[in-house]
């Protein structure tokens, strides 16, 4: 699904016409990259912050409608009001479909409740990583990356060179044995666990 982003160009610029077009409602932005110049632009305010809600507007190609023409752009940077629920500047990047994009991924971990670590051991997931930084092509940028948690026993971890990429998606640096996953034991758990044995080794009177 194409998520669109309607936006206008913005004709008053600087700190004082930016305050006053938030005053409106209005939010405003740039787009930029690719071979056309950089553009000032302002959007409905209201509509992009429900918008910034959903993981997929971060991690997908959008579809920027400036003026009614369309054109590819990814969400690069995001200011926000320190307090506020208030979005004061969005930046949007061009794409070119046939140019490589740096992008971080959502990782989706699934399958942890039948993890053995979890089910017998009574372990608990530690997400190492919760986003990967790829590079790929547009048109291969995948919403998410799913890490499937099925076999992984407590005290072991999953490592990035132990599970697949999508076709066409490569990590942006080396680093196959940086874990993304692991199950621990909580100590409490393993206290427990040895009090237990102790008393199965007592003898018995």
């Amino acid at each position: 699904m194409t998520i669109e982003v309607i936006a206008v160009k913005r004709e008053l610029q600087g700190k004082g016409a930016s305050r006053r077009l938030r005053n409106t409602g209005r939010l405003p932005g740039v787009v930029y990259g690719g071979e056309t110049d950089a553009v000032a632009i302002e959007m409905d305010h209201n509509a992009l912050f429900y918008q910034l809600k959903a993981e997929a507007f971060h991690a997908s190609i959008l579809s920027l409608v400036l003026d009614g023409k369309k054109e590819q752009v990814l969400l690069r940077d995001i200011q926000m009001h320190p307090f506020k629920p208030l979005v004061l500047h969005l930046d949007f990047q061009r794409v070119a479909k046939g140019q490589k994009i740096h992008m971080k991924v959502p990782l989706h971990f699934i399958n942890d409740e039948i993890a053995p670590g979890v089910k017998l051991s009574g372990g608990k997931v530690t997400h190492i990583l919760n986003e990967l930084d790829v590079v790929c092509l547009p048109k291969d940028l995948p919403e998410f990356i799913e890490v499937d948690l099925a076999n992984l026993a407590a005290g072991h971890s999953i490592h990035l060179g132990e599970f697949k990429l999508p076709k066409g998606v490569e990590l942006s640096k080396a680093g196959d044995t940086q874990a993304v996953v692991t199950i621990h034991i909580p100590r409490g758990a393993l206290e427990t666990e040895g009090e237990a044995e102790a008393k199965e080794e007592e003898p018995k009177a």
